[in-house]
């Protein structure tokens, strides 16, 4: 499955997000690896899973943690930045393996571990597009194995 879509706003990142969670909040582990540059939407897109995974959850960026854990759904929600982590060293330090083992996982810069993506995770990458501040467009992939 592959899917482009365009988006004007960060509300409307969010409303992509959110309509995908919903399509696959059925209470089992999944991963959701997240690409694009500094400042096109990650966070926002976070916020509209969020909204399905941890209703009431406050989403803010995880940079300095690594991960935020939100448990306010069925299942677990784990939302990593791997912006500063090096390798799969510093992931499997961390527990990286049970958090993927146990809940939703969002990984935001997951182009910096491209050997711990499972290979049925969701792919979504953002990018700016046109002239206009607020375009972007919203890749989602998922393996159909």
């Amino acid at each position: 499955m592959k899917k482009e879509i365009f988006t004007y706003s960060p509300e409307e990142t969010e409303q992509i997000a959110y309509e995908l969670a919903l399509a696959i909040n059925n209470g089992e582990c999944e991963f959701i690896a997240m690409y694009g540059d500094l400042g096109v939407g990650k966070t926002a897109f976070v916020r509209g899973l969020a909204k399905v995974f941890s209703p009431n959850a406050r989403v803010k960026s995880p940079t300095f943690t690594i991960v935020n854990e939100y448990n306010g759904g069925k299942i677990p929600f784990y939302h990593f930045d791997v912006y500063r982590i090096n390798d799969d060293d510093e992931l499997y330090a961390m527990g990286f393996d049970d958090y993927v083992q146990k809940g939703i996982c969002v990984v935001e810069w997951s182009e910096n571990i491209p050997d711990s993506i499972p290979n049925d995770a969701y792919k979504i990458t953002i990018e700016r597009v046109c002239d206009n501040e607020n375009a972007r467009k919203i890749t989602i992939e998922k393996s159909e194995d």
